[in-house]
């Protein structure tokens, strides 16, 4: 059963382009791996961000638990480890994992 790996982030304004600019490389990066399916980003509009932030949330499909696995345990830690030598405490990250429930046409 598939999984979604959710990424919610906030990012100083005054990085914000230099930033996403990094963030679209990531997100290509981690789509190419096997097992990942692919990859939504969002600018989160509500709710608002803090002062001197901008919001985005980054949902990835993965194929399956296994592939959410390997992703975590083989690739996340270098590619966290990236954003934070390049931006350290200009930025951050929570995470979560969603399993699907029910799904509705439309």
């Amino acid at each position: 059963m598939s999984r979604v790996y959710e990424v919610n982030l906030w990012v100083d304004r005054a990085i914000a382009e230099t930033w996403l600019a990094w963030l679209d490389a990531h997100v290509r990066e981690i789509t190419a791996l096997p097992g990942v399916l692919g990859a939504t980003v969002f600018e989160v509009l509500e709710p608002t961000a803090p002062a001197g932030q901008r919001c985005w949330c980054v949902k990835y499909l993965m194929r399956d638990q296994a592939a959410l696995e390997e992703y975590l345990a083989r690739h996340a830690p270098r590619l966290r480890q990236d954003g934070i030598d390049r931006f350290g405490d200009r930025f951050r990250a929570e995470r979560r994992i969603l399993a699907p429930h029910a799904r509705y046409p439309g």
